[in-house]
């Protein structure tokens, strides 16, 4: 190869290394940058087998990606269709010992900003379905709903809105999940993180005879909801160092709560900022008091 020439501006993003012609006529692969000008290596070898060396060198060069469906062990990759007719995946967690004879508690888990679609992080890999659920799995008798919010011009705090697109289709996918699955409807539990945190809250608000319980974590609701809310066994977890979603939102909502007459766990952590996720799902005695937790009928 001579070396690489430039060639041509581009308004999209190519999705990987191209092989195909350039304006001249030659053979080589056009190498992809975010937006703006496209490196084009040509070849200098027999015309003849200029195709198949540029078709060769750019497949050598595709990002080795793993296949949609490797996922951990008990995850499962579900697809929900919308009303217009898209589509929105999700994942569902069954525990290995699954036995459709034995119905299971399930739990509607509610990511943060940083899952959503298009983010850094896929929803199973932060809060409650990373490694300390996983290590859990023996003492985690539940199937999960893990769902993927989508509407990123959406505000953070309303994303998960039982209001909002992405609360509604939330709520369907547990829906479908109950039916799909045996599920305890009596033991129906519903967390979140940060935007899920604020989720939470709204949900529990919405539909407050629906859930045994509830664990919003770092995030905010309306303390005028107290009313609706007060029946539902909460424990709330927040850091006191949190610069992303202050401490006072958790404050403010379980003092209502307590006015209201209810009884709510509030586990304030020292010195932790906006992650006390990972240090409150990391509380084996959550997943004792959640699980002992079931509606009467």
């Amino acid at each position: 190869m001579p070396g690489a020439e430039r060639y041509g501006r581009y308004t999209k993003p190519l999705p990987a290394p191209c092989a195909g012609l350039n304006k001249a006529g030659k053979w080589g692969v056009a190498f992809p940058a975010e937006f703006g000008t496209v490196t084009f290596v040509r070849f200098a070898f027999p015309r003849i087998a200029q195709p198949m060396l540029a078709l060769s060198l750019a497949l050598s060069l595709l990002p080795m990606t793993p296949a949609a469906t490797a996922l951990p062990p008990g995850f499962v990759q579900k697809t929900f269709t919308n009303e217009d007719g898209t589509t929105s995946p999700y994942v569902v967690y069954v525990p290995e010992s699954y036995d459709a004879k034995k119905p299971l508690p399930v739990i509607l888990f509610l990511h943060g900003a940083g899952e959503s679609k298009g983010g850094g992080k896929m929803p199973i890999e932060q809060g409650l379905m990373n490694g300390h659920m996983q290590k859990q799995t023996k003492k985690f008798p539940a199937i999960v709903v893990i769902p993927q919010a989508e509407a990123m011009k959406t505000a953070v705090p309303g994303r998960w809105s039982a209001a909002n697109p992405d609360g509604k289709r939330a709520m369907a996918m547990l829906d479908a999940t109950i039916k799909e699955y045996s599920c305890d409807p009596n033991r129906q539990y519903l967390t979140g993180l940060s935007m899920g945190g604020f989720g939470t809250w709204s949900h529990a608000a919405a539909y407050p005879d629906r859930w045994a319980c509830i664990v919003p974590i770092c995030g905010g609701g309306n303390p005028a909801d107290a009313e609706k809310i007060k029946d539902i066994p909460t424990w709330v977890f927040h850091g006191d160092a949190d610069g992303a979603v202050k401490v006072e939102q958790s404050r403010t909502m379980i003092e209502a709560l307590r006015k209201a007459g209810a009884k709510p766990k509030y586990t304030e952590m020292a010195h932790v900022g906006h992650n006390s996720w990972d240090p409150a799902y990391a509380v084996d005695e959550l997943y004792l008091w959640m699980f002992a937790q079931k509606k009467s009928k």
